[in-house]
């Protein structure tokens, strides 16, 4: 045996990764089901990169888009690692998505995994908010747009919201707060919830699939020990491949269209438009005020915390549940519509 064979056994029993091994069904090592793991590993990639460009930049609105413009352009591997971060963060926003609607089609958030549901909305929301905060740390003119945005929402909600608010505090800036949170608060919320997501997902193991489970052979959503015909280190193995497969595009991406950095901001002005992902939200604004933005991302969220509790049916298969179906393709349709419509025209100032 070589030495690198004899060190690496050494480690796995040390570490009882053996542990990993565990048998899960074939289909845990598809792509469709390898959304979730994959999202998570291309959070890892984003706190490495995230935790370097800390290191260059200033959370005050007098230095922050000036330290950005120095990590683009001085800091050692700033420019790359920065192409890393951002295009990887849109990218994983479009992997939480699709994992989304991996869950609801195959009606894994049927009984017994209800409440795994729920926190992956709450992880949905997390995500987002991660953008979101993000988006405001270039402090260029897409960033003050963006954070007058937060500041209006805040006002509106009242409450907890508070806090981001900028009348809540004159001592720091709502900048630096949110700096503040998208570098600590969201990381932490985000490693509880992940926490508790992948114990229940360890708990009620791998859902199965619809077929099987209209076919009567997965009795209380639980696949049989028959079909768990593969392995969690080979699940785990995809995982971290694709997800460092993700990072390299990230990183080629970053090379060939770096991330933009806009003017210095003219708060008076509205001429940008928000990060695609929040497009469908920046149409309802168009259309209602900014109140549209507050109740569209309520409506939204309340319609996915519903789901569970109205498709309560046994049945699993999409073509089985033509009303959630419908529902489903309804609201889908609806948010690439106004996407749509949102990319193809230019950006107005609202309230004109």
């Amino acid at each position: 045996m070589s030495v690198w064979r004899r060190a690496c056994s050494w480690v796995v029993d040390r570490a009882g990764l053996q542990a990993l091994t565990y048998p899960v069904p074939p289909w845990a090592n598809t792509i469709p089901f390898t959304l979730g793991g994959i999202s998570f590993v291309s959070f890892l990639f984003l706190a490495l990169s995230g935790f370097w460009l800390t290191q260059f930049y200033s959370p005050l609105p007098d230095g922050a888009r000036t330290s950005v413009l120095y990590i683009q352009d001085q800091a050692p591997l700033g420019g790359f690692v920065r192409g890393i971060h951002f295009w990887l963060a849109n990218i994983v926003v479009i992997t939480v998505f699709l994992h989304v609607l991996r869950v609801f089609a195959t009606a894994s958030f049927k009984r017994p995994r209800e409440l795994n549901w729920l926190v992956g909305v709450v992880l949905l929301a997390i995500t987002l908010a991660f953008a979101l905060t993000g988006t405001v740390l270039k402090w260029d003119q897409e960033a003050v747009e963006a954070l007058n945005h937060n500041l209006e929402l805040a006002d509106l909600v009242g409450g907890f919201a508070v806090f981001f608010s900028a009348s809540f505090t004159e001592a720091v800036p709502v900048l630096a707060r949110l700096y503040s949170a998208h570098v600590s608060t969201l990381p932490l919320l985000a490693v509880l919830v992940m926490v508790a997501h992948f114990f229940l997902i360890k708990h009620h193991g791998i859902s199965p699939l619809p077929e099987l489970a209209d076919r009567g052979e997965a009795p209380a959503g639980t696949v049989p020990e028959a079909r768990l015909t593969a392995r969690y280190s080979g699940h785990l193995g995809r995982m971290f491949g694709f997800g460092a497969l993700l990072a390299v595009v990230a990183a080629v991406l970053g090379l060939v269209v770096p991330p933009p950095i806009g003017p210095v901001a003219d708060p008076d002005m509205e001429v940008t438009k928000p990060p695609f992902y929040f497009y469908w939200l920046y149409a309802a604004e168009d259309w209602f005020g900014v109140r549209a933005v507050l109740y569209g991302g309520v409506v939204f969220f309340v319609l996915l915390v519903l789901v569970p509790f109205v498709d309560r049916s046994p049945l699993r298969a999409l073509r089985r549940r033509p009303v959630m179906f419908a529902m489903g393709a309804l609201v889908l349709v609806a948010l690439v519509a106004l996407s749509l419509l949102v990319a193809l025209t230019p950006p107005v100032k609202h309230g004109e």
